[in-house]
């Protein structure tokens, strides 16, 4: 089975490369690759025994960041490597790596290519003291190299479902992954379980990091001048991390609803093809952020404001989270397609939640539901609903709000079950 969990990997690569002069996204994935080597050897002596962060991609780095942030904070000097899998991931944050005084990163990359050959070479080039993966991530041949020479490798926010390969009968491979971690802490208790019935004990559930990733963007209270004087009298609908499906719904839903709100919308891809299309079909008169973003206040004022722009479309990545603190109600994006995208962020800042029906495997999602702070729509007339109610209701839409920050709120808490027994582990 092991065989057949590294052909599968070898053949995924092989598609990325057959793929890359026909995709975008694959031809990001393996020109970022390109130098890999060099820029890992140029770091080398700055690297010697770092802590490790492997995310897949940009929410993951988030979801790790608090447990990183609150190391680095007892633990300044250490050295700190953080890869990703993907390029959309590499590309927001790799402006972090730095060898100043107190940089949270020293060095930013991506995953060598999962192969014996590559897990050792990293290995020898940078011999992290410890490491943590992010929720899902597990490559074989880097976690056997781990293994191997004994490093502590520690998962953060790991999440276990009955239908993953762990649980079957022909998972023997992916559950010799999970041996090689030294802990395990998961979201909740229904993971643990699960890791229980395949024998596993080093298991704790310290409950889910993004909690206190949103709740410190929040504290932090940073404003953006763009935002706020497109905002003026409001009201704004966030539309985050959409989708072409979701912004067909969008735009059917802004026909229903006759006066719609103002649309502050944020893509999860922002390739050129799929921003003008958001351009051409999105309610005028509309704005790019990279048009307005360094002009003066007052002319932005007068652009966006006094103007009355109708959309203004984020062509800018990692604004997201932030961006929220400027809304009345967010619809995150996905729910159209293979899953919704990060709840927790516009339910941090109070704001009532609204998603598509693709959800089943967040928690978040049906936690919101129940308690007030999230709405799950079918369709543009569901989603016109809602809108029209939490719009013209501003008690409504306060409640619905206040339940979703609570929400937030009470589940905040994960980093400082984790971060004790990683420092033991430097």
């Amino acid at each position: 089975m092991s065989i057949l969990l590294d052909l599968g990997t070898c053949l995924y690569h092989l598609g990325v490369r057959i793929a890359a002069p026909f995709v975008p996204k694959a031809r990001q994935w393996r020109a970022g690759r390109e130098g890999l080597w060099e820029r890992l050897e140029a770091r080398r002596e700055a690297l010697q025994g770092c802590l490790w962060m492997h995310c897949a991609s940009m929410g993951e780095f988030e979801q790790g960041r608090p447990v990183l942030e609150a190391i680095k904070r007892e633990r300044p000097e250490l050295p700190v490597l953080l890869t990703f899998f993907s390029p959309s991931g590499y590309e927001a944050r790799k402006g972090l790596g730095s060898t100043a005084p107190g940089s949270l990163v020293t060095h930013v990359e991506y995953l060598p290519p999962d192969s014996a050959t590559n897990a050792k070479r990293l290995l020898d080039l940078v011999r992290p003291r410890t490491v943590l993966w992010v929720k899902y991530e597990f490559w074989p041949q880097h976690l056997a190299a781990l293994r191997q020479r004994g490093i502590p490798v520690h998962l953060v926010s790991g999440i276990f479902r009955p239908g993953q390969p762990f649980f079957k009968w022909y998972g023997a491979a992916w559950r010799s992954m999970l041996g090689c971690f030294t802990e395990l802490f998961v979201q909740d208790e229904a993971s643990r379980a699960l890791l229980a019935g395949i024998g596993l004990r080093n298991v704790t559930v310290s409950g889910d990091t993004r909690f206190d990733r949103v709740h410190a963007i929040v504290k932090a209270d940073e404003a953006f001048h763009l935002a706020a004087a497109f905002r003026g009298e409001g009201p704004v609908l966030v539309c985050g991390s959409t989708w072409p499906a979701d912004e067909m719904v969008l735009l059917e839903c802004v026909k229903l609803m006759g006066r719609a709100p103002k649309l502050l919308v944020v893509p999860h891809e922002l390739d050129t093809p799929h921003l003008r299309t958001i351009e051409q079909r999105f309610p005028k008169p509309l704005a790019r952020w990279s048009e307005v973003e360094h002009s003066p206040v007052d002319s932005v004022r007068h652009t966006l404001g006094e103007a009355s722009i109708a959309t203004l479309l984020v062509d800018r990545m990692g604004l997201l989270a932030r961006l929220y603190r400027h809304g009345d109600v967010a619809y995150v994006g996905g729910g159209f397609g293979d899953g919704i995208h990060n709840l927790l962020e516009p339910a941090a800042w109070g704001l009532p939640v609204i998603f598509g029906p693709q959800h089943g495997k967040f928690a978040e999602a049906k936690g919101l539901i129940d308690a007030g702070g999230g709405f799950c729509v079918h369709d543009a007339e569901e989603l016109a609903g809602v809108l029209k109610r939490l719009l013209n209701d501003a008690g409504a839409r306060r409640n619905a709000g206040e339940a979703a920050a609570r929400y937030v709120r009470e589940r905040s808490g994960a980093t400082r079950r984790i971060v004790p027994d990683v420092l033991m582990a430097l």
